[in-house]
């Protein structure tokens, strides 16, 4: 029984001075993932006019309207509306605008069903408390298909007329 219980001692040292091995190549290989992030950011540049944060550049109009007319004048501008994936993205954007402005989310080909301009799940919200409320049943509002970013600190999101007149911001990927 001693001989037993003492290999086993020897199987977990062995197995614990294993586990602090792989943990320090962790430790190293994801400090060296964040060193290599950080040298693809320094190398990348945005357009005159636009302003960076991590991989992406973003354009804030100085005209406005209608959700559409803000999505194709990203396109001209090769890009599209802002898709917001992160909380660090969300606090960017309230500082980069103080004015209610359209971001690329909506529920245009299913009600409730909210999809970003890009195809990509909504993950990450802020919507405004009672929000969305698809204008609350209010006939004079109609249908509430598209998002708008709120003014103020937190910029929350509300769901608006597609067709209300806002400044829109734009995203693309900053290039090398």
């Amino acid at each position: 029984m001693t001989e037993e219980r003492n290999k086993l001692k020897t199987n977990l040292s062995e197995m614990t001075e294993e586990r602090n091995g792989l943990k320090t190549n962790l430790t190293e290989m994801t400090e060296e993932n964040n060193n290599l992030q950080s040298l693809l950011e320094q190398k990348t540049t945005c357009p005159d006019g636009w302003t960076k944060l991590c991989s992406s550049c973003y354009f804030l109009s100085t005209e406005s309207g209608s959700w559409t007319t803000g999505r194709e004048d990203c396109r001209t501008r090769g890009a599209d509306l802002v898709v917001i994936h992160s909380s660090e993205e969300q606090i960017f954007l309230s500082a980069f605008t103080n004015t209610k402005t359209w971001i690329g989310l909506n529920d245009r080909d299913r009600e409730e069903t909210w999809k970003w301009v890009d195809g990509t799940p909504l993950t990450v919200t802020n919507w405004a408390e009672t929000q969305p409320d698809n204008g609350d049943g209010y006939i004079k509002v109609g249908e509430e298909d598209c998002v708008q970013l709120l003014d103020g600190h937190s910029s929350e999101w509300n769901d608006v007329s597609c067709a209300a007149p806002l400044p829109w911001i734009c995203e693309k990927p900053a290039q090398p």
